[in-house]
């Protein structure tokens, strides 16, 4: 008697590797997403990709990321299901299968709607939302006066610092990463003391912005006008929706919204850190 097919929400959940870069690339073209390969590239060696094989051996039938920040808490992203097995409780077996790796650990993500009553039913809550704006900088409206600057690699020490502080977490494993990563690499410094970073790293035909870090929106319009005037490209970026003024300005400088996602946790009240200088995520998959 023939052998029944594996269901699909029992399907084995493997871990992956960079090998499976285009495989990765493959599945976000399937839903209608960009490649993104840069991106996938540095998520699947900065953290932990989890992928289900389609049966039929034509690739990742569903794929995530998880990019650990220690046992204080872990970031998901890039959560996709193949369009062809959509709404069959594929995602529920992948997003199981994360949640009992994590364990105890905390877990964030954001959300687009669709995604989100699941994850409500996993047990994450709304903490913020987030407004992904794009397009090409005008420099409309000036920003102000603050002294920013390239980074150098004498500035990684001091970058590492305020990002601790301010991320609330240990992000060195993926921060040394961005001189490599990004195109532009940005500090604020006033009287020799680093007060915010940025980067714009390349996606397609885009940079996006993150992450932001910033004593204040004076010096995160400063780090993104900086960012601006180094690229010919449309400029996106994902901004706390809490950072009104911020957002305000970068309108005016024709950066428009695109969509808005929650911003969500597990095991917490709220994220760690001070949101208050935290303006932007490196990218949304890695918090």
């Amino acid at each position: 008697m023939p052998t029944s097919p594996t269901p699909l929400a029992q399907l084995p959940v493997r871990r992956l590797t960079s090998d499976d870069l285009l495989a990765c690339a493959d599945l976000s073209e399937n839903r209608g997403w960009p490649r993104e390969e840069h991106k996938w590239g540095f998520l699947l060696t900065a953290g932990t990709g989890y992928g289900i094989d389609d049966p039929s051996g034509t690739g990742l039938l569903a794929g995530c990321v998880v990019t650990s920040y220690g046992p204080g808490l872990a970031a998901i992203g890039m959560v996709l299901v193949a369009e062809r097995y959509a709404r069959q409780g594929v995602g529920r077996r992948l997003m199981r299968h994360v949640l009992a790796e994590a364990g105890d650990t905390a877990l964030t993500l954001h959300a687009t709607p669709n995604g989100q009553p699941l994850y409500e039913e996993l047990g994450f809550a709304e903490t913020s939302r987030a407004e992904m704006v794009r397009g090409r900088f005008t420099f409309t409206t000036p920003a102000p006066a603050v002294p920013v600057r390239p980074a150098t690699a004498d500035d990684l020490q001091a970058i590492l610092r305020l990002d601790r502080e301010v991320f609330g977490l240990d992000r060195t494993h993926v921060l040394t990463r961005l001189p490599s990563f990004a195109d532009h690499l940005r500090v604020a410094e006033e009287d020799g003391e680093i007060t915010g970073f940025a980067a714009a790293w390349p996606n397609m035909d885009t940079h996006v912005v993150g992450p932001l870090v910033a004593r204040d929106t004076d010096t995160a319009q400063a780090l993104i006008a900086s960012l601006a005037a180094a690229t010919d490209r449309p400029l996106r970026t994902d901004i706390d929706v809490r950072h009104t003024t911020l957002l305000r300005w970068v309108k005016e400088n024709g950066i428009d919204p695109v969509a808005s996602n929650s911003v969500m946790i597990r095991s917490l009240p709220d994220l760690p850190g001070d949101w208050r200088r935290r303006f932007a995520p490196l990218t949304v998959a890695a918090g």
